[in-house]
């Protein structure tokens, strides 16, 4: 994967415009975006590398990326949308990111499937994690986050504590998709569903096809809050991001993200 190389598969207006290519880097990519952010970088510019040593996930987690076998990358953003709706932009790039890996991959191959609110898990594995982060600005310049992809793309042996959970879409599908065509389709995808939800900052649009790939639809969740835990029926999502469940007394309640354990939307958890 070099830059050339993803920047000649580009199609798209602003994603990835520009692009911040490190063969290596010692920390999360997501780290390198929040100071280009700091220090001005514009709307668009994506920060990739092939090799991250020392990467965050959601919840303090651990996010490697080992050389020649997967992708990290932070895309900064500088929505002109409210406040409140930003989360959402997490959802999108989850949908984003299925599109993207299924555009590459024959109808044949296992579905490219979502684990709420934003996991990309194929054949009950989890092959890519997602995290997004506010960057602090100076008093009076707007909004700026950074949504931060961990893809793995082709390698095949994953560290104990993570062995029974991660695969990847080699290891999954038994087939080898480009990583650099990964990344340009993922900015292609983004960015047209980026815009549209833009223009209203309204997720309504983009559920049918969110759900068509959320797993576990139908199925038994436990969800796991602070204090307490019950089981229910996963219903899908409504037009705010959050999961809907149906609880065994039949009220259905709404989950948010970020506060709560949801188990059973995957095989993997």
């Amino acid at each position: 994967m070099h830059k050339e190389t993803i920047e000649g598969q580009l199609t798209t207006v602003w994603a990835a415009r520009p692009l911040v290519y490190h063969p290596v880097t010692h920390g999360s990519t997501n780290d390198l975006a929040g100071t280009l952010a700091r220090q001005g970088a514009v709307h668009g510019t994506l920060v990739v590398t092939g090799e991250q040593q020392s990467g965050r996930g959601r919840m303090g987690r651990a996010w490697l990326c080992p050389p020649g076998a997967n992708i990290a990358m932070s895309l900064i953003l500088r929505p002109e949308i409210p406040m409140e709706r930003i989360p959402l932009l997490t959802l999108i790039a989850g949908l984003s990111v299925a599109e993207a890996i299924a555009a590459l991959l024959p109808a044949v191959a296992p579905q490219v499937r979502i684990k709420w609110p934003n996991d990309i898990v194929i054949a009950g594995r989890k092959v890519c994690g997602i995290l997004t982060e506010s960057v602090t600005m100076p008093e009076g310049e707007p909004a700026c986050c950074i949504i931060g992809i961990g893809i793995n793309i082709l390698q095949r042996e994953f560290p104990g504590e993570i062995a029974a959970t991660a695969g990847s879409v080699l290891s999954q599908t038994g087939i080898t998709i480009s990583r650099s065509a990964t990344v340009a389709a993922f900015c292609g995808r983004f960015e047209k569903n980026y815009d549209e939800f833009a223009q209203t900052a309204d997720l309504a649009p983009f559920l049918p096809a969110y759900e068509t790939r959320l797993a576990g639809t139908g199925s038994t969740v436990r969800v796991i809050e602070p204090g307490e835990a019950y089981e229910g029926t996963a219903l899908g999502i409504d037009r705010d991001g959050c999961l809907l469940v149906r609880k065994q007394d039949g009220e259905t309640v709404r989950v948010i993200a970020g506060d709560v354990s949801v188990r059973g939307l995957c095989g993997y958890i």
